[in-house]
């Protein structure tokens, strides 16, 4: 094992044996426009007390110059990973103070320390990235969560930079070549979530009035993203969520200013540093965007938001409780969007998106339980998962219900007054809301946190009555809604609610000669995976969109979803009730979702016979349905984007969206063809071979931008020939000057248009490759390609052989191959279950 992938065990050790009280850092950053240059001096003072005259101090970087250890240079013991640091002073009472000076690297990878160019006017940005242990890319750390210290940050960078950290600014000076900006020190806070950005950015300033005083507020993007960043909307929702947070956690936000800060090439949705939250520019939208999509953002602001307590206040001990935080920001984003952000519908996109990532985690062999065993790094940096994420937000949601929104927050109140800048695990917060709502949670606790899997649940109709079946027993309170049918429209006459505690539970007391459709969990409360009986698919395939409550629906929609991904409704038929209902459905959280699952369906699960002809009738159903769609309406906007997506495997509309393309055709009313949209049109048409390196050079010379480059890329690598396939699978594992968007760009052109046929020669290199790339490359870029590229193929036997003979891989890649093998494995078994014709 790589001295890089630290254990639970030394850490735990390490922790032990020193008590960290500040920690000054000292970046300069004045090369970072000089592309020729590839790395940045780096300099870390730390002040701690030990009991051991030994430990190690982590980096991974260029070189390490000078380590000096209570005022005497000592030999550099570095091994890649690890400092070594000798001559500790053992005594609790006398601080050791130690330096180092190194070198780090300036990442394309989003890891550590990201350095962009923009290609619009040129100017460089850096930003930062660390969880769960790429600080140590930056600057020497103690890279583990349990470690906390005062912060304090200086860089220098070009004039008239940009520079932030999460301190607020308290100087800056002149200096050669640029300035050098000083940083209050921080409270105590653990090393992934320490930050720095620089760079020429727009900022867009505000302030708020908080519970102890007034909150500075900065908005920031790249300048040539200016005039598509909605500032005041963002500064609007995070005003409602301060005073929001502030009172239902009774803890005034401790953190000094509250910028937030939109980066290129960032690898995750956002990152809640303190003072300096991080987030995609996905989330500064270029061009046309949906209801859902300013929902999604106001939900991740705030999901961050929360983490200010949840995380950066109080901090998980080590990964395993990694729930700690991301469970509790997940579902506190979504009730804070709906309680205070403007999302009234926010648990509608919850029950479609967050759940159905959950669901689908949970059903893979190495599904783990909300409280994770994490016994290494490795293992942290893919615990970043639904289950850790949704099904923990689903569970919270339960709990809440459980014990009352009262006693909840009541509880959150006392976790946080207590741990205030410290670590915790799970006794801590359940100690907190068993005292605050008199319930004993540890029952709940054994049953929902600390199992794996998700429960059939379904009703079984005997004579005038039903049952409720479920087929994990965990403590639970379930409704059941009925419906019935009138005038062509499926309408709620009411509905059961019982407390579940066996696999067979008998519901009475309501008339069922008339309800046509019975819906467990309709108002969504439970984590389950319901199953529909005939009767009320039948019922749904009839009038889905004509149920009034979206909640519900949603609920309908998953439940067919993962019918049809279990191979238990025929993919045609779930195609055909998505080709009925969706053109109208009016939520367009679950409009984007039932069109992907449809397409997806398409692509994964239609027997192999079959699959020409409905890719065809799908993107027959997705063209009439733009052509009919609400001039200037999300769902025009959201049936655009899905004929793209069904044109890059159906050729049948390519002249249309040419013409569209080339303005010969006037596009629908209402309709913006903006360089998002004609992107994905025009990628579509280089998959099927309808465009060609002149149209892909036409549409970059008048998108010439960070995001057209990428779409570039992927249109270049899509065309449907063996060589250009050959030359981009190629370039994705060999190329390591590609950044992390370029490699996405490069993969998703390998995968285009679902040509097997054109990659299918690479299934042993695919193998061959894995191994050596995992153990040469950063885990993200390893981790994109170990998961982008992993063969489609028609037998699971390569899988297994390597499984078989790479029994002593690193776990962490052994994962994303069982993974990998268990979605194949899906796939060739519901396409075998697919009724013949």
């Amino acid at each position: 094992m790589s001295s890089a992938n630290l254990t639970r065990e030394e850490t735990a050790a390490r922790a032990a044996g020193i008590r960290l009280q500040t920690v000054e850092v000292d970046l300069d950053l004045r090369s970072a426009q000089d592309a020729a240059v590839t790395t940045f001096p780096t300099r870390s003072t730390f002040a701690f007390t030990a009991s051991t005259d030994t430990t190690w101090v982590d980096f991974i970087g260029e070189t390490v110059d000078e380590v000096i250890v209570n005022d005497r240079p000592q030999p550099v013991e570095w091994d890649g990973a690890r400092i070594r640091l000798r001559g500790l002073v053992p005594d609790a009472t006398t601080p050791n103070v130690v330096r180092i000076e190194a070198s780090a690297r300036y990442s394309t990878s989003g890891e550590g320390l990201h350095r962009f160019r923009d290609p619009v006017d040129g100017a460089t940005y850096l930003y930062t990235q660390y969880e769960p242990a790429d600080c140590r890319r930056v600057y020497p750390c103690f890279e583990q969560p349990d470690l906390k210290a005062r912060w304090s940050f200086t860089v220098a960078a070009p004039a008239g930079w940009e520079v932030l950290s999460n301190g607020t600014e308290s100087s800056r000076d002149d200096i050669e070549g640029g300035v050098r900006v000083h940083f209050a020190q921080t409270l105590p806070l653990s090393s992934y979530i320490t930050a720095v950005a620089a760079g020429p950015y727009h900022r867009v300033g505000g302030t708020h009035r908080g519970a102890a005083g007034e909150i500075p507020l900065g908005v920031l993007c790249r300048a040539s993203l200016a005039p598509h960043l909605d500032a005041e909307e963002i500064l609007d929702i995070t005003r409602r969520g301060l005073t929001f947070f502030e009172k239902a956690f009774d803890f005034p936000y401790p953190w000094g200013a509250y910028n937030q800060i939109f980066v290129p090439e960032y690898n995750l949705g956002a990152m809640e540093n303190p003072g300096l939250v991080t987030f995609t520019e996905a989330y500064v939208f270029r061009g046309a965007s949906t209801a859902a999509q300013h929902e999604a953002r106001a939900n991740t602001i705030l999901h961050e938001m929360a983490h200010m307590w949840f995380g950066d206040l109080a901090t998980m001990r080590w990964w395993d409780d990694l729930w700690l935080k991301e469970s509790f920001a997940d579902y506190m984003g979504t009730h804070a969007a709906a309680a205070v952000g403007g999302f009234p519908d926010a648990w509608v996109s919850f029950a479609t998106r967050r759940k159905g990532w959950a669901y689908a985690q949970d059903q893979l062999p190495t599904t783990h339980p909300i409280v994770a065993d994490i016994p290494d790094l490795e293992a942290a940096k893919l615990n970043f998962d639904g289950i850790t994420y949704a099904k923990g937000a689903s569970v919270l949601k339960q709990l809440v219900g459980f014990v009352g929104d009262e006693a909840f927050f009541r509880g959150a109140q006392r976790y946080f007054a207590r741990h205030a800048f410290g670590n915790t695990a799970l006794p801590d917060l359940l100690t907190a809301l068993e005292e605050a709502s008199g319930r004993d949670l540890r029952a709940w606790s054994a049953a929902w946190l600390q199992t794996t899997g998700v429960a059939d649940m379904r009703a079984e109709r005997i004579a005038d009555a039903f049952d409720l079946t479920v087929s994990t027993v965990r403590p639970d309170r379930v409704t059941v809604g009925l419906y019935i049918e009138r005038d062509g429209r499926l309408i709620r006459r009411g509905g059961l609610a019982t407390d579940v505690s066996a696999e067979r539970t008998a519901l009475t007391g309501a008339a069922l000669d008339d309800v046509v459709l019975i819906v467990p969990n309709d108002d969504d409360r439970t984590y389950a995976k319901v199953r529909l009986d005939d009767a009320s698919t039948d019922a749904v395939a009839r009038g889905l969109s004509t149920i009034d409550d979206a909640l519900a629906r949603a609920v309908v929609w998953a439940a067919l979803w993962n019918a049809v991904r279990d191979g238990v409704l025929p993919a045609q038929r779930y195609v055909g009730i998505v080709a009925r209902h969706a053109p109208a459905e009016t939520d367009a959280a679950l409009l984007t979702e039932a069109t992907a699952r449809a397409a997806f369906t398409v692509a994964h699960f239609a027997a192999d016979n079959d699959r020409s002809a409905l890719a065809a009738q799908w993107l027959e159903t997705a063209w009439n349905a733009l052509q009919r769609a609400t001039p200037g309406s999300d769902a025009q906007l959201i049936w655009a984007r899905t004929v793209g997506a069904a044109a890059s495997v159906c050729g049948d509309r390519a002249a249309d969206l040419r013409a569209l393309l080339s303005g010969a055709t006037v596009p629908p009313a209402g309709l913006a063809l903006d360089p998002e949209l004609r992107w994905v049109w025009l990628i579509a048409l280089a998959a099927t071979g309808d465009a060609d390196e002149a149209d892909i050079s036409r549409e970059l010379r008048n998108d010439d931008t960070a995001s057209g480059r990428v779409a570039a890329r992927t249109a270049r690598a899509a065309q449907p020939a063996a060589p250009t396939r050959t030359a981009a699978w190629q370039a994705a594992w060999s190329d390591e000057t590609l950044t992390n968007d370029h490699l996405d760009a490069t993969i998703a052109g390998v995968r285009a248009g679902g040509r097997r046929d054109l990659i299918a020669a690479f299934d042993d290199d695919y193998f061959a490759r894995i191994l050596p790339t995992w153990r040469s490359r950063s885990i993200e870029i390893a981790r994109r390609l170990v998961i982008g590229l992993f063969p489609a193929s028609a037998s699971l036997d390569p899988a297994d052989a390597w499984l078989r003979d790479h029994a002593d891989a690193p776990g962490a890649l052994r994962r994303l191959i069982v993974e990998q093998r268990d979605a194949l494995a899906r796939d060739l078994r519901v396409r075998a279950a697919q009724p013949s014709h």
